[in-house]
């Protein structure tokens, strides 16, 4: 891989677009630290910042024969994590509403609803259980001492005898399978 270190971006964008593996690491190895700052100064959250920048080199490997060889990779990578920080405050303005909205709800009309409210609770508490039963065996115990436990990606990597880096993949894909599962 060394020999990679030589080339240009453009290079390794041509390199890339064949689908050269050794051109894609290189590309990450040269741009991961400093996307890693670059987001992490406007999210403040380490674990935020990590799972983005692992979906963002997720979907720049799977788009790579799209990619036009011309494009700067500095731009376009950063770019690709800014837009990424823009939908994220997005979503957290649009849960910050809904939570708002929710707790209106809940405070006017708690009373009236409350036997609908529990039921559909426990519907959807029911439904959830259900779908984190049928992840695959790792992959389920990754999530639920993720999500259930509180575990961080180091106590689940060292609990289970896995790469941390193994199980923030298991935690995308769950959450991946349990996004479309628990669509309404």
């Amino acid at each position: 891989m060394a020999r990679y270190r030589t080339h240009t971006d453009q290079e390794l964008a041509a390199l890339l677009k064949t689908g050269d593996h050794e051109a894609y690491a290189e590309i990450y190895n040269r741009y991961i630290k400093l996307l890693y700052a670059f987001a992490l100064k406007r999210l403040d959250d380490e674990q935020e910042v990590e799972d983005l920048l692992h979906e963002l080199f997720m979907s720049f490997w799977s788009k790579r024969e799209q990619f036009n060889e011309d494009t700067l990779l500095a731009p376009y990578l950063y770019s690709a994590v800014r837009y990424r920080i823009i939908n994220i405050f997005s979503r957290r303005k649009v849960s910050a509403q809904y939570l708002d909205s929710f707790n209106t709800y809940l405070d006017n009309d708690l009373s009236t609803d409350e036997t609908d409210h529990l039921i559909r609770h426990n519907e959807l508490s029911a439904q959830i259980d259900k779908e984190i039963e049928a992840l695959p065996k790792k992959m389920r115990e990754v999530f639920q001492l993720s999500r259930k436990n509180g575990y961080t990606r180091k106590q689940i990597a060292d609990e289970l005898g896995l790469s941390e880096e193994t199980v923030k993949s298991h935690m995308f894909h769950a959450l991946r399978i349990l996004k479309v599962k628990l669509k309404p």
